[in-house]
C-alpha cells in the first residue's frame, strides 16, 4: 500500500481514499485559514481546548474533513454540516445530496487522517507510537484474552509495536461499526501474522468477520495506522493513501 500523488475525484466500487495531514510546521497563517472554515459550534469547541496540541489536532481535523469532502462534491468547504449518531460517530447532514459520502476521522500528536468512501463501511485510527503509555498496565483492560496472551509472549523490544498494532485495529473496527465502546473490547479480537489481520468475534459482538478487511500502515516512523473496511459483497477494497495539507485543498478550490 504505497503513497501516491494521484488525486481522483471519483470513487469507484470498493475504493477508500485515505488523506493524511502532518501537524508539523503549521504556520499561523494556515491556522487562521483553517479557523475560517469552522462552523460556529466547531469554533466554540476549538476554543474550549486548553492544551495547544489538542487544539491543533482538532483544528486541522475539521479543516481536513471539510476540504477533503469538497473534492468529491461541488460543495464549498465551509457549508458542510454534520451530525452524530447515538454513539458519537459523525456523518453528513447537509447537503443531503452528498449524504452517500462516508468518512471517518482520526488524529494524534503529529498526524490527522480522513478516510472517504462511497459504498464501504470504514473506520480509521492513527496513533503516535512514541507517546508515553504503560502498555503492560493498559493491555489487560483493552485486549481480549488471545490478544493479551500474544502481547505478553512478545519480547520487551517488540511489545510497544504489538500493543499499538492491536490497539489501532480494535479502534478502527469499533469506529467502522459506528457503535463506539458499546462493543465490549474483549468480545472480539485479531489474529496477526498472516497476510492481513483476521477478525474473530463472540456472541457479544455479533458480526460476519469475513466481510471485513483490515490494513495496517506506518505513515511515518512515529505513527501507526489501521483501517477497517467492509466493501459491498463481491467487491475487494482498494486503498489509496495520500499526503496533503488542508491549505493546498483550500487553494485548489479557490
Amino acid at each position: 500500500m504505497g503513497l501516491t500523488d494521484t488525486v481522483s475525484l471519483q470513487l469507484q466500487a470498493g475504493q477508500v481514499d485515505v488523506w493524511l495531514a502532518s501537524l508539523s510546521n503549521v504556520s499561523s497563517g494556515e491556522a487562521l485559514a483553517y479557523v475560517q472554515l469552522l462552523s460556529e459550534p466547531e469554533r466554540a469547541q476549538w476554543q474550549r481546548f486548553k492544551v495547544e496540541d489538542a487544539r491543533l489536532q482538532y483544528l486541522v481535523t475539521r479543516a481536513l474533513v471539510r476540504t477533503t469532502l469538497s473534492r468529491y462534491a461541488d460543495v464549498p468547504a465551509r457549508t458542510w454540516q454534520f451530525e452524530t449518531n447515538a454513539y458519537g460517530r459523525p456523518h453528513i447532514s447537509q447537503p443531503q445530496a452528498s449524504g452517500s459520502l462516508r468518512f471517518n476521522l482520526s488524529n494524534t500528536t503529529g498526524l490527522v487522517a480522513c478516510a472517504v468512501s462511497m459504498d464501504c463501511e470504514i473506520g480509521i485510527d492513527v496513533e503516535n507510537i512514541t507517546r508515553t503509555v504503560d502498555a503492560d498496565a493498559v493491555a489487560p483492560s483493552v485486549f481480549a484474552p488471545a490478544e493479551l496472551a500474544d502481547f505478553r509472549k512478545a519480547g520487551l523490544e517488540d511489545r510497544r509495536e504489538r500493543f499499538f498494532s492491536y490497539w489501532t485495529l480494535k479502534e478502527s473496527y469499533i469506529k467502522a461499526r459506528g457503535m463506539g465502546l458499546s462493543l465490549p473490547l474483549d468480545a472480539f479480537w485479531f489474529e496477526l501474522g498472516g497476510p492481513s489481520p483476521l477478525l474473530c468475534v463472540t456472541e457479544r459482538c455479533p458480526d460476519i468477520p469475513d466481510r471485513w478487511r483490515f490494513y495496517q500502515h506506518a505513515p511515518t516512523d512515529e505513527h501507526m495506522m489501521a483501517l477497517a473496511v467492509a466493501a459491498p459483497q463481491g467487491v475487494e477494497p482498494s486503498i489509496y493513501p495520500r499526503w496533503v495539507t488542508p491549505m493546498s485543498l483550500i487553494a485548489e478550490s479557490a
